[in-house]
């Protein structure tokens, strides 16, 4: 019988370190996958970004810089490695979608064109998606800061290779906001 509790003692401790362990990789994973999902979503606007500068392009030939800014900024985000990049990236291609599409106000034909109108939607769109891309993958990300800092998984962090991961956050407050696309 006292053999038969001991095994059962180790077997119930071995089944709780097994458990916190695949809690960790599990949390990890989740925060890997989370942060795919935004580059995802920032890819998706950044193919959607060559139709809409050349839809605006047919209508606003002269606005040369304000062309340059998009298309730069849309080139550092597509080489931007690294949370804190990806989110720098991030805000300047948002400030270069503002000035294209602040240009895209003074001009009534572009605003009633059906080629930008439905650009305008699949940005708006994207850009909600974008949002809750960041918001899932900085719940992730608190969810697995908390494991990892919390009892009893803090214990298996170090044996599970697995430690706090950076929050995605915007600096500017102004690119905080999603960027206004109706007109």
């Amino acid at each position: 019988m006292e053999i038969f509790l001991v095994v059962a003692a180790i077997a119930l401790i071995a089944f709780f370190l097994v458990s916190q362990y695949n809690k960790l990789i599990r949390l990890n994973v989740q925060v890997d996958e989370a942060f795919a999902q935004i580059e995802v979503q920032l890819q998706r606007r950044a193919d959607l970004i060559p139709n809409l500068v050349e839809t605006v392009k047919g209508y606003a030939s002269h606005e040369r810089e304000t062309f340059e800014k998009v298309t730069e900024a849309r080139a550092k985000s597509q080489s931007a490695n690294g949370i804190a990049d990806i989110a720098a990236a991030d805000n300047m291609l948002t400030q270069a979608l503002r000035g294209l599409l602040a240009v895209a106000e003074a001009y009534p034909d572009l605003k009633a064109s059906a080629n930008f109108i439905q650009l305008q939607e699949e940005l708006s769109t994207t850009e909600n998606k974008v949002a809750f891309a960041r918001q899932f993958y900085n719940d992730t990300v608190r969810t697995l800061n908390t494991a990892v800092k919390t009892v009893p998984t803090n214990f298996f962090a170090g044996f599970a290779k697995v430690g706090e991961r950076e929050f995605y956050e915007v600096d500017d407050p102004i690119a905080r906001n999603v960027p206004k696309v109706s007109f």
